[in-house]
Formats: C-alpha cells, structure tokens, sequence
C-alpha cells in the first residue's frame, strides 16, 4: 500500500507545486495547467482526487446537470463531475493499494484537461 511518503514523492517526482495541508492531505498548485486547488486526501486505501469549478447555477439547473452527465460519459477518462452541497467538483478515486506513479499522474492530468477544456462551457450557465 502506498503511505503518504510515497505519494509525496510521487509528487516530487512529477515536479508537482503542492502544500501539505494535513496528514495525507496534499492542495496541488497546477496554475501552468490552468487548475490550482486540486486536493488529494488519502484515506486508507483510498486516495481521493478533488477539484472544486463552481457553484451550481440558480437557473437552468435541469440543462446544467444534463451537460455535466454528457460530458462524465464523453470527456472523461478518469473520475467524473460531482455536486458536493452546491458546489460543482470534478473527483476520482483510486485505490492506494497498488498506486503507482503512472496511475497518479494519469488520474491529475485527467482532471486537470477537463476542468481546462469545459471551465468556460460551466462557467457560463448562470
């Protein structure tokens, strides 16, 4: 299983910008990437990736949730979009069992192209 000190240096070895922000909870800095609040929580066995994008819309609520499942079947390879409270998130989870340095950066980069790609497509419901 891979301990926070492994995971820490999987960071370190991907040249991540990160804040240790409590024990086994790391904020990535990713701003070259256009993302730069990207919070790994690892929680034996699982590690949980998160990026916050927006609260939900008080309007079109329906249309907004219905793109947000388009886009988990058709923009994503990892994770998926969430609602947490009213609060829009991109999330995956991985298992720390078995974590590697390829599934870690596959799992951040991810993330970090979609919230890219679709930010201004979400920022635009109102």
């Amino acid at each position: 299983m891979a301990s926070n000190e492994e995971i820490q240096a999987y960071f370190d070895q991907l040249g991540l910008t990160y804040q240790n922000v409590g024990e086994g909870i790391w904020v990535l800095n990713l701003e070259e990437h256009g993302v730069d609040n990207l919070v790994i929580n690892h929680e034996p066995p699982i590690v949980v990736l998160r990026v916050k994008l927006r609260e939900a819309p008080k309007k079109n609520r329906e249309v907004f949730f219905s793109r947000l499942l388009e886009m988990n079947a058709t923009d994503l390879v990892h994770g998926a979009y969430a609602l947490e409270d009213e609060s829009v998130v991109l999330v995956d989870t991985l298992q720390s069992e078995h974590l590697d340095l390829n599934e870690l950066e596959a799992s951040i980069d991810s993330l970090t192209l979609a919230a890219v790609q679709n930010y201004k497509e979400l920022v635009g419901y109102l």
